[in-house]
């Protein structure tokens, strides 16, 4: 009896020192909360991570362990050095909270939590640039934005790969802006951006975007500007000279297919048709004629309407004229007057 008695008092002793010790510990600090912390608190989806549990303790050994929420992960001994467990973040679930427990004897510490957060990587932004053009100098307006990725958004602005503005934080999905002055130097300038959130190593560039060289009065942006619309300007005038020019020549194409072909120099015939009416022999004209008419005939191949003109002519003996002298010349010829 007495033997358990004594068994009690020991253990009843160790217990007290132990209380004594942690107290001890926690007064003079020799025994702080442990710190649990991963090099990386922005995460994507399905990334692997560490986190490590620690005490600034090192003489003692300490047992750490590891939860999350009300589960219990992991357990290590470790004297010196932290406790190490890598994670896979899968879904929202492997967000935390975590929490660490480092323990000494009796006397116990806990980390304060840690949560992991889900970021979606930026993806490459796009660069917009708007010149405005004086005889010495350009006044450029930057624009940067992503269109893509968790908020907020770090963007910064690059000549060649020279920094030229600080980093412009983006807490809306809007373009940052930057604006800078360059003289006219004659040379061109390229410019980029970088977008950047919260996920470290996910930083992404944009399209170089070269300004093109300026030399003395000319205007290289304004003619690029300037040259799709004097193309389509000069277009449409083609155009419509087609459509002016296309009816004209087709009307003098109809009426030169409509002119009468040319036979050479041959004079163009007209027949003349009269009714002929010999007087008896010995009668005398007769005064009163019959009036002239005419008669329109069919058209010809050649698309000419002609005209047939009717007489009615009245022949009258007349004294015969005197004759050339001819050698063997026997034949006589006898004149008539023709009156129409």
């Amino acid at each position: 009896m007495w033997k358990k008695s004594f068994l009690v008092f020991l253990f009843s002793l160790s217990v007290q020192k132990a209380a004594l010790d942690c107290k001890r510990m926690r007064k003079t600090n020799e025994f702080p909360s442990p710190n649990l912390h991963s090099k990386m608190s922005t995460v994507v989806r399905g990334q692997n991570v560490s986190l490590s549990c620690f005490s600034e303790n090192t003489s003692r050994q300490i047992t750490y362990s590891l939860f999350r929420g009300e589960k219990h992960l992991e357990i290590q001994d470790r004297k010196g050095e932290p406790m190490t467990l890598n994670l896979r973040i899968s879904d929202a679930q492997d967000l935390g909270p975590y929490k660490c427990k480092a323990q000494v004897s009796n006397c116990f510490k806990y980390s304060r939590e840690f949560n992991f957060i889900f970021v979606d990587p930026v993806t490459a932004p796009v660069l917009n640039i708007s010149v405005i053009q004086t005889k010495t100098d350009q006044y450029i307006m930057l624009r940067c934005i992503s269109f893509n990725g968790s908020l907020p958004i770090n963007y910064t602005f690059f000549e060649k790969n020279i920094t030229i503005s600080p980093a412009i934080s983006k807490d809306v999905r809007e373009p940052a802006e930057f604006n800078l002055t360059n003289n006219n130097s004659g040379e061109g300038k390229e410019y980029k951006c970088e977008a950047k959130n919260t996920l470290p190593d996910h930083a992404k560039y944009s399209q170089p975007v070269t300004i093109p060289s300026t030399g003395g009065d000319s205007c290289p942006l304004c003619l690029q500007l300037l040259l799709p619309g004097l193309l389509l300007v000069l277009m449409v005038i083609i155009l419509i000279l087609a459509l002016w020019m296309l009816p004209k020549y087709k009307a003098r194409k109809a009426m030169k297919d409509n002119v009468p072909r040319d036979y050479g120099n041959r004079p163009m015939e007209i027949g003349i048709y009269a009714n002929i009416c010999e007087n008896q022999a010995g009668e005398e004209s007769v005064p009163g004629l019959e009036p002239k008419q005419s008669v329109p005939i069919a058209e010809h191949g050649t698309g000419h309407s002609q005209e047939i003109h009717y007489v009615t002519p009245v022949f009258r003996q007349v004294a015969p004229r005197d004759q050339e002298a001819c050698n063997d010349c026997k034949t006589r010829y006898v004149y008539s007057e023709l009156i129409f």
